[in-house]
């Protein structure tokens, strides 16, 4: 199987949104289920922010982070890992998880699904690693579900190229909607289908998102595989990047981030 590849990278503008997420943000869902005696492996845990914050609350359980890239595992742990006894971190390859099966009372995925090329392979693996009647609980964005205001064809353009360069990737984009399909493809049960958003308006909220967005576009691996596989060029990398930053600096700009989330059952 082709390795799968990761259409945004490790580069500081993708980092500085990772490092945004905190468990309340991106795992609320998941919160009001966990007993403070949980082991819980979160799947491609990035820079480990989400991670400490869950070491926090299972005090008396644990909690594995794992990323395939090293670079961000080493940095996770310089950040985190000394500082929760409880609160490990490993190259980890969410196809073939290094764990015995049934090892862990939770599973948590945050925006991983959508990279993947085989998704319903990965969630299988999850599900080996569960403990029996061991929680799932995943979330991804649906980014033809975005919306934005004021209009600008230029963020239109930019949605389209996202959804391009994906697709070249065999990745799904859209992933929120189709996470149900997905996890009971895989064999769970008892599922519980939720939806929430993120919100950008206040001035430092756009000047965050923006501002991130635009070094994204000309920075990050979003454009260098724009250029790759010949999608896009220099300049139109440029005009969508100033298309951020002009939303950024409207009063009245708006961002609007739908993500769906899934709990279910081994």
């Amino acid at each position: 199987m082709t390795p799968d590849r990761y259409s945004h990278g490790h580069h500081e503008s993708v980092l500085r949104s990772h490092r945004w997420r905190t468990a309340e943000n991106s795992a609320g869902f998941l919160l009001p289920h966990l007993r403070p005696s949980a082991s819980l492996l979160d799947v491609g845990c990035g820079p480990g922010n989400i991670s400490a914050d869950l070491a926090n609350r299972l005090d008396a359980g644990t909690v594995v982070g794992i990323d395939l890239s090293p670079e961000v595992v080493e940095a996770a742990r310089r950040d985190f890992a000394t500082a929760y006894a409880n609160l490990t971190f490993e190259v980890g390859d969410v196809y073939d998880l290094a764990f015995d099966d049934g090892h862990f009372d939770v599973v948590y995925a945050h925006q991983v699904l959508q990279h993947l090329t085989a998704p319903v392979d990965a969630l299988k693996e999850m599900r080996r690693v569960l403990s029996i009647g061991g929680l799932l609980a995943v979330r991804d964005a649906d980014y033809g579900a975005f919306v934005w205001a004021p209009d600008d064809p230029l963020l239109v353009r930019w949605l389209d190229l996202y959804h391009d360069i994906t697709q070249h990737n065999h990745a799904q984009a859209d992933a929120g909607r189709y996470l149900a399909t997905w996890v009971r493809a895989a064999g769970f049960r008892d599922l519980v289908v939720s939806s929430s958003t993120w919100t950008f308006h206040s001035e430092e909220e756009r000047a965050w998102w923006g501002g991130l967005w635009a070094d994204r576009i000309v920075q990050s691996d979003f454009a260098r595989q724009g250029l790759e596989y010949e999608l896009t060029d220099e300049s139109e990398l440029r005009a969508i990047a100033d298309a951020f930053l002009r939303w950024s600096h409207d009063a009245d700009g708006v961002f609007v981030l739908v993500h769906v989330e899934v709990l279910a059952r081994a």
